[in-house]
């Protein structure tokens, strides 16, 4: 007992480690999700870094199309403006375009946990304000010109550069403005006199509400983006919780296997513990019982001794039955199959409780169809669910009362037994219990019927080990119904024949053995 105890303690004092540390790491994401959703004073979730992360991407991957864009806008340039000036614009707006996209590689490149998002993002607008300066620079440029043409070209310039810029910075409003402010100051640039004259004026005004349209459009991508991330995030959470739920199923499940492991290897012990000094009460009371030695010179003693050994098959029957319900419950209940008459095992087990029943007045009737064929069963096992029947219909039907047992096909061609008592019945709602492990009726409790409360659970658990199905059915002051069904599989009628090969044929034929009947 000692050994099985510390295997118990050793069991409930293991610990996955490698369980532990990811629940630990589920429940920090789970709870990092929750703050981000969580509102803040400004009524949105704070997902400042995942915005910055995007912005950076998208600065990183325009990179190129922006250099080719200022590549042939300086080209087209250089139709009105000297090309020495033209050079020096493209180099500033490189370089302004180089800051931008060195500042979002650190960006990206920097480890999640050291970012600083208030820093960053200024670096972002910074380097946004300097090239919407750069592109600026060039519209000033291409308007001294004083060509028409050459004002209109860069009023259309600018639709290109804003709709890019929208796009790109939409992850970060203050950048959107920074890069639009001095486009748009140059745009109103072109609000001279002559530009009533030459008919430019449309077209200033087209520029100018492109701008805002812009800067209104990116408010929109700045907000789409957030929910995005928020739905992402409520997915991550959701899996996450998923992912810490079967965490913790499965360390339920670890350790219900083990409690189950526990518990079977201390149902064996106690087993084993518990029946070598029963076995020698049982021996001994009935040697005392039967006074093989002599007569008692005390007539008590041997009504003392049939108490001891009738207490003694009692806790024998109980030890029997929780191994029993154990073995079952853990699938470790080997089926010993023959073939077996139903009605015959029936009838023994009414014979060997007869006497029982007699003792209550109480009559036992039988209705079995005719021509019913064997079944393949474990004939200890379906005898045993039979015992557990009667002596339940015996135990709470009253004395004068009738038990009917019925035996017959089903509508689906398997077999069925039907035990129906004459008893008070059980209350529907008590049905439960009693099918339960350990669970007693209020009737059984208030007349302190003896009992274990594992009868019908058994019954239960070797009936469909055999592929059947157990229905209990009962009323108030009508008594009770215990039907068995076995599936047509078990009926020998319904056996599949056997096909053996004859190695002692010399023409190789196969014969035929039918199951038998």
């Amino acid at each position: 007992m000692t050994d099985v105890a510390a295997e118990i303690i050793a069991l409930r004092c293991a610990v996955d480690l490698a369980a532990a540390t990811r629940r630990g790491r589920l429940a920090a994401e789970i709870r990092e999700a929750r703050e981000k959703l969580t509102p803040s004073a400004s009524s949105q979730p704070s997902f400042d870094v995942e915005l910055l992360r995007l912005f950076a991407k998208g600065r990183r991957s325009s990179g190129p199309a922006m250099a080719v864009l200022g590549g042939v806008a300086s080209a087209a340039a250089a139709t009105w403006v000297a090309i020495d000036a033209v050079l020096i614009w493209l180099a500033l707006d490189f370089a302004a375009l180089g800051v931008a996209y060195r500042i979002a590689g650190k960006f990206l490149d920097a480890e999640e946990t050291m970012l600083d998002a208030s820093r960053w993002r200024r670096k972002f607008v910074f380097a946004e304000t300097l090239q919407g300066i750069a592109w600026a620079a060039i519209v000033w440029l291409v308007s001294q010109s004083g060509d028409p043409a050459a004002r209109s070209y860069a009023l259309v310039l600018l639709l290109p550069v804003a709709a890019m810029n929208a796009t790109i910075s939409a992850a970060v409003p203050a950048a959107v403005a920074g890069a639009m402010t001095p486009m748009t100051v140059a745009t109103l640039s072109f609000l001279r006199p002559a530009s009533l004259s030459d008919g430019t004026l449309p077209l200033i005004a087209l520029a100018c509400g492109t701008q805002l349209y812009f800067m209104f459009l990116a408010r929109k991508l700045h907000r789409a983006s957030l929910e995005a991330l928020s739905f992402q995030t409520e997915k991550d959470e959701l899996i996450a919780e998923l992912e810490q739920a079967k965490a913790s199923s499965d360390l339920a499940r670890r350790r219900a296997e083990a409690a189950n492991l526990a518990k079977s290897r201390f149902l064996a012990t106690m087993s084993h513990e518990l029946r070598t000094p029963l076995n020698a009460i049982l021996g001994f009371s009935e040697v005392m019982k039967g006074e093989l030695f002599g007569s008692h010179v005390v007539a008590s003693y041997k009504e003392y001794s049939n108490d001891i050994h009738a207490s003694g098959q009692h806790l024998l029957m109980l030890i029997n039955e929780i191994l029993d319900l154990s073995r079952i419950e853990a699938g470790r209940f080997d089926l010993k199959e023959v073939a077996i008459t139903l009605p015959h095992l029936v009838e023994d087990c009414r014979h060997l409780l007869g006497l029982r029943a007699k003792k209550r007045r109480i009559a036992i009737e039988k209705a079995v169809e005719p021509d019913l064929p064997r079944i393949w069963a474990d004939e200890r096992a379906i005898r045993q669910v039979i015992l557990n029947l009667l002596s339940n219909a015996i135990k709470f039907t009253p004395q004068g009362g009738t038990i009917k047992i019925r035996i017959g096909w089903t509508a689906s061609g398997g077999r069925y037994v039907a035990v129906r008592d004459s008893g008070p019945g059980i209350p529907e709602d008590e049905i439960p219990i009693v099918m339960s492990s350990f669970g007693r009726g209020a009737l059984a409790q208030k007349n302190a019927e003896e009992g274990s409360g594992l009868g019908l659970p058994i019954v239960k658990g070797l009936v469909e080990l055999h592929g059947g199905s157990f229905t209990l059915k009962s009323k108030l002051r009508e008594g009770t119904e215990v039907i068995v069904i076995f599936p047509p599989e078990r009926v020998m009628d319904f056996l599949p024949a056997v096909v053996e090969e004859n190695a002692g044929s010399r023409n190789g034929s196969w014969l035929r053995r039918e199951s038998a009947q």
